[in-house]
Parts: structure tokens; sequence; C-alpha cells
């Protein structure tokens, strides 16, 4: 049987809640080899985490990526800053994108797509508390909607 491509390893629930999410871009995560292996193992967690774009360079930070049990001596720091991978372009766009007021990017998922470390970033704006107290009514309403159907 075959494996699927995609396969999501974590996800940043958090972010799509707190901001508004305008353009996505995938990036490659530079790791060392017993970074990667926690991360297939799923030992990832991105909530807090959030990307510094400097110029020719895009960083991801504060993620934390449990230690490796039989790493021993080759564990790194949970918490390192680690670099995103991005061509030029995007990282000028995400740079442009990010000297807008209100505007900051912030990682959406992590995934693994061809043997390969993916994380899912978004540029994104700040949601209003109004905002959100209206994405979560319509989340209400969406889900009486369901159960209703179901019941039919």
């Amino acid at each position: 049987m075959k494996k699927p491509l995609n396969d999501t390893l974590a996800n940043n629930r958090k972010a799509r809640y707190e901001y508004e999410i305008l353009t996505t871009y995938e990036a490659g995560l530079a790791l060392t080899g017993t970074e990667i292996k926690s991360v297939r193992a799923g030992q990832i967690q991105i909530a807090d985490g959030y990307i510094q774009v400097r110029p020719n360079r895009a960083m991801l930070l504060n993620v934390h990526i449990a230690p490796f049990a039989q790493g021993n001596q080759f564990n790194v720091d949970p918490l390192r800053t680690r670099q995103l991978l991005l061509h030029k372009q995007e990282i000028k766009q995400l740079l442009k994108a990010v000297s807008d007021n209100g505007m900051t990017v912030v990682p959406l998922k992590v995934y693994i797509k061809h043997g390969y470390a993916k994380v899912l970033i978004g540029v994104a704006r700040g949601k209003r508390q109004y905002d959100k107290r209206n994405d979560l009514k319509k989340k209400d309403q969406n889900r009486e909607i369901q159960r209703a159907l179901k019941r039919i």
C-alpha cells in the first residue's frame, strides 16, 4: 500500500483563530539528522512559533522539536532558530508584506512531502475581538445546520 504524499505532523489551529490568513507559502525546513527523525515521529509543536523575515533569509523561531530518544550527543536545543528554505523572490515578497502595518508571518502546519519536511507559512493580519466572535457564531450556526440535516 502506498503512503500519501502529504503527512500533516502539526497544525497551528491557534493561528487561524487569531489571524486572518491572506496568502500562504510552502517553505522547506533546514533540520539536523536527529531533528528530522523527531519531526517524522510527530514530536513537533508549532503553536507558539513565529517567523522572522530578514533580508535574504527567513527564520523559524520558538518551535519545539523534542530531542530524539536515540540521539544522545547529536541532539540539539529543542527551541533553536531554524532557517526556512525559500526562493529569493518569495523572501522579498514576505519582506514587503511584513513592512505593511499590522502584518505578520506565522507557521500554519508542518508536513512531510516527498520525504522532506515542509512548513506552510501564511502572511496574516491580526483579527479584532468582534471578528473572532463572528467566526465562532458562524461555526456554531454551521454545526447546528449539520445536526439538523443529519436528523432528516
